[in-house]
């Protein structure tokens, strides 16, 4: 019985102490601190207050899933960009010619500069939609739901391009 628990503990021992070194983003082991710049809002149809909520999005999302640290100034890692697209449009029409579906898609382009490796530093737009009924003109609070959704998908997608090493 004795032997059991001394087996038991070694073995708990090594998993517990193998926890640390894996982690499931991709990002492995980063060091250094990041910055997100106010990504400001340049798109033809403005949508108020997106350009906030993209901002922290991707804060929240990198400091999240990495022990990166936040910066106002001097990162390490430095992500600036602007919204350069925000529109609805019809994707299908009924028979009565009016809208049976509308995508709202939105593009935000990104540069990422890696001060500790700059062939790291990249330029890229990024863009995502999200299709709902031409029937529905949505709320606030379905608008704001279908914008987090846009958000949540670009801003993995800009994670996984500049920070993630799979």
């Amino acid at each position: 019985m004795k032997a059991l628990k001394l087996l038991f503990l070694f073995v708990s021992a090594g998993l517990l102490s193998g926890c640390g070194v894996y982690n499931f983003t991709g990002a492995g082991k980063l060091d250094g601190s990041f910055q997100v710049n106010y990504f400001q809002n340049n798109s033809e149809l403005v949508q108020p207050g997106i350009e906030r909520t993209f901002t922290n999005k991707l804060q929240d999302l990198i400091q999240n899933q990495t022990n990166l640290t936040l910066t106002n100034s001097n990162g390490d890692r430095v992500y600036e960009g602007e919204i350069v697209d925000y529109r609805i449009t019809p994707m299908s029409a009924t028979a009565d010619q009016r809208a049976a579906e509308n995508r709202l898609t939105i593009a935000v382009n990104v540069r990422y500069t890696n001060k500790k490796n700059e062939e790291e530093s990249q330029e890229k737009r990024y863009s995502f939609y999200r299709d709902f009924p031409g029937s529905q003109q949505p709320n606030n609070a379905e608008l704001a739901s279908y914008i987090d959704e846009i958000f949540d998908r670009i801003t993995q997608d800009i994670f996984n391009d500049t920070l993630a090493k799979w």
